[in-house]
Order: structure tokens, then C-alpha cells, then sequence
């Protein structure tokens, strides 16, 4: 059981490696890097990060499968675990559709896309040959000259029941994105590995830190959210609140505080240390904190 970090994605760049320092020096187990479309690459800062630092685990949330050839991502994926054995955790997913639409890489059915994706990069990162041609992955017969000698483990970044089926068919587990409540861990975990991201801010002052916590669920009442919701009692009420409101940021600013309370993680360090221990006794095995404000790192760590 882990508590890690998001490594923000519109932090600066001349930020990125002093974040990543303080987050291993602060005591946090993960450090996870995102692929959002227009910001970074996951590969390069996972690999950036992983050279400044010298223990934490940094995982990459998540590839899109449509983004890159089966056959290079394992190589790059191999690369870094070679030379960073036992650091490196691999997730990957769908995409958001919008994003991979606008590049032209929505496949016509995109779980059997995953589903060849997941398994020839597993296959291959063993060392193995690669498998037979499928429907969009083509890379038979390839194969990885030097395997490393800790296979990274490969999580789906998924939501929805058919592809977290799919995840505990091909993976080592699945990483839930936020909101991940402990209705929706325990409704949705699947493998060995169950990392959860959940926005978070901590204050001495409780419900200074909800209040600051509310722009980190603009997202929240938007349809693809909704396996987030289903579990949850207000699940309903989100959805119609949502409706009345005319913009996002009205419904985060406006969402009454214990939905708040219960969607972020969010409050007083032992008020967010209980929700994270609530989370792992849903199921999750690492817990990633989304910083609702970069610059207090050092606050997050309280929960530690």
C-alpha cells in the first residue's frame, strides 16, 4: 500500500526535475507522469525524471494505444526499465476520444485495439517473440534484444465495466482516474495492482482545503465521469445538478461541500490520511495525489 504524486502537467519545465527531487526527498513512493495531449511526453519525463532521482517509482499514466506502434513502445518502455530496473510502472489505455479523434487515431473498435496493444507490449518486454498479427497490432516475430531484468509491470488507465474486464484479462492491474471514491475502488478493482488518482490538498484548516479543492472537479460531472459516479449514493443528483449548471466551473464552485468532501482528498492531514486509508481498504495498493496546488508539495507530504 503507496501513497505517490502527480507530477502536474502544466508545471513549468524549468520545475519539472526539483519537483521530482523533492518528491522522492519528501518521502512519497510514486511519482507519476501523464501523456495529456498538448503538454508532455511520457516517455521523455519519465525517463528525465527517473535519471534525478535514485529510489522513488515512477509510473506513466497513461499511453495512449493509438499514439504509438506496439513494437517501439515496448522498446522504449524496456529502455528505461533496463536502466532503471525495478522504478518503471507502464500504463495504458484508450485515450480520452476527443484528443485522439483530433489525430486521427480512434480505432473503429477501440477494445480490440487495447486488447492486441496490451499484449504485445507484455509479450515483448519479457523477451519473447512478439505475437501474431491482429486486427490493428502487427508485430510477429519481433523481438527485444535485451529484455530487462525487471519486467515493468503494465496497468490499463480505464474506466467502464467492458474495459476493466479487459484489464484483468491482459494486465497486471488497472490505474482508476479521479474521482476514485472507495465505492468506486471496490466496484472497479481488478489484478495485483490498483493505483487510484484523486485530487488533493492539505491545510491545517479543513475546509480551506475543500474549498481550494473544488477547480480539480470541474471534470467531474461530465458524461465520460459517470462509471465514477454510478456507486455513489448521489450519483443521480450530480448528474442533474450538472445539468442546471452553464459552465464547469460553476458546477465545481457551486457542488455542495460533502460531495466535495467525498470526491477529493482533501482536508486536514488527518482527515486526508483517514480518506487514503479508506482507499486502501477498498482495494487500491497505491494511492496518487493530484496536487490541487504545485507549489505546497511539501503540505501533501504531511499525510506520509
Amino acid at each position: 500500500m503507496t501513497v505517490g504524486v502527480m507530477l502536474p502537467r502544466d508545471l513549468p519545465a524549468s520545475s519539472v526535475l526539483d519537483y521530482a527531487r523533492r518528491a522522492e526527498e519528501l518521502g512519497f513512493e510514486s511519482l507519476w507522469v501523464v501523456e495529456d495531449l498538448g503538454f508532455r511526453g511520457g516517455v521523455a519525463q519519465a525517463g528525465a525524471v527517473l535519471a534525478v532521482t535514485s529510489r522513488i517509482t515512477v509510473g506513466i499514466g497513461i499511453l495512449p494505444a493509438g499514439a504509438r506502434n506496439a513494437a517501439f513502445a515496448a522498446m522504449e518502455l524496456a529502455t528505461l526499465a533496463q536502466l532503471f530496473p525495478g522504478r518503471l510502472i507502464a500504463g495504458l489505455g484508450h485515450g480520452m476520444p476527443g484528443w485522439m479523434r483530433s489525430v486521427g487515431a480512434w480505432p473503429g473498435s477501440p477494445l480490440t485495439l487495447l486488447r492486441e496493444y496490451a499484449v504485445a507490449v507484455r509479450t515483448l518486454l519479457r523477451g519473447e517473440p512478439g505475437p501474431a498479427a491482429g486486427r490493428y497490432v502487427s508485430v510477429p516475430d519481433v523481438v527485444i534484444a535485451e529484455s530487462p531484468s525487471v519486467v515493468p509491470p503494465v496497468v490499463l488507465g480505464v474506466r467502464g465495466p467492458k474495459s476493466l474486464a479487459l484489464a484483468a484479462e491482459v494486465a497486471d492491474g488497472v490505474l482508476l482516474a479521479e474521482p476514485a471514491t472507495p465505492a468506486y475502488i471496490a466496484a472497479s478493482a481488478t489484478g495485483p495492482a490498483v493505483i487510484t488518482y484523486d485530487a488533493a490538498i492539505v491545510d491545517g484548516d479543513g475546509r480551506a482545503a475543500r474549498e481550494r479543492a473544488r477547480p480539480g472537479l470541474a471534470w467531474v460531472g461530465e458524461p465520460d465521469w459517470a462509471p465514477h459516479l454510478a456507486p455513489l449514493p448521489f450519483a443521480s443528483e450530480i448528474a442533474e445538478f450538472r445539468a442546471r449548471c452553464a459552465s464547469r466551473d460553476e458546477f465545481a464552485a457551486t457542488m455542495p461541500a460533502e460531495w466535495v468532501d467525498a470526491l477529493a482528498l482533501a482536508g486536514t492531514p488527518d482527515e486526508v490520511g483517514a480518506k487514503i486509508a479508506a482507499r486502501h481498504a477498498a482495494g487500491a495498493t497505491g494511492v496518487v495525489l493530484i496536487p490541487a496546488d504545485p507549489g505546497r508539495l511539501d503540505d501533501l507530504a504531511r499525510v506520509l
